[in-house]
């Protein structure tokens, strides 16, 4: 009998319903590739375990993602990752974007055998960030509301780049002051930028 962690089933049972099938199948796959997989929940998403974790699936409100632990060796480097979504096969919204059934349990064979094998995970030289610019218009909007300024003022670093990387990226001005306003009031509550995937 396939080894389930009832949470799992909750998890996937309230997700988005276009999410459900994407979710059993990545599941049912996996206990096909691997008998002796285990299952668990780490940062609020399901993972398959076997000798180390082997990937991990989230349902979001409007898309899955599916993420291999060891992707470069899993997929190969020559494997083009999607820039979307925080898995290697981007913003998956239907059976359709995922690989075909016989190349993804290829995969996840594959990443069975790297663990069998005591294989580590690459390690990647982290890239020397750029010092962080905050635009004056946001600069101002802060300095009028002390709570969402102490908020930012002491998020991380990565939380600030989110904010700013997001309210620089709008083209529009409309789009900008929109979400100028959405940041300080999420600042307000001590929410950062990525709050709702959090919660997923």
């Amino acid at each position: 009998m396939p080894k389930k962690d009832p949470r799992v089933d909750a998890y996937i049972s309230s997700s988005a319903d276009f999410a459900k099938p994407i979710l059993t199948h990545i599941r049912k796959l996996v206990h096909v590739a691997c008998p002796e997989v285990e299952e668990t929940l780490k940062w609020r998403m399901p993972h398959f375990v076997h000798k180390g974790i082997l990937f991990a699936m989230a349902g979001f409100k409007r898309h899955c993602t599916l993420h291999f632990w060891k992707g470069a060796l899993v997929l190969g480097k020559d494997f083009q990752k999607s820039e979307e979504g925080m898995g290697q096969f981007g913003r998956i919204t239907a059976l359709s974007d995922l690989p075909e059934e016989k190349v993804l349990l290829g995969y996840m064979k594959k990443a069975v055998e790297l663990n069998n094998a005591g294989v580590k995970k690459e390690s990647t030289e982290p890239k020397p960030k750029k010092k962080l610019v905050v635009p004056g218009y946001f600069t101002a909007a802060l300095a009028k509301n002390a709570k969402a300024r102490a908020t930012f003022e002491n998020f991380s670093p990565s939380h600030q780049r989110e904010y700013v990387q997001w309210i620089t990226e709008a083209k529009r001005d409309e789009t900008r002051a929109k979400r100028i306003a959405t940041t300080l009031e999420w600042l307000v509550h001590g929410k950062s930028r990525n709050w709702k995937y959090l919660n997923c």
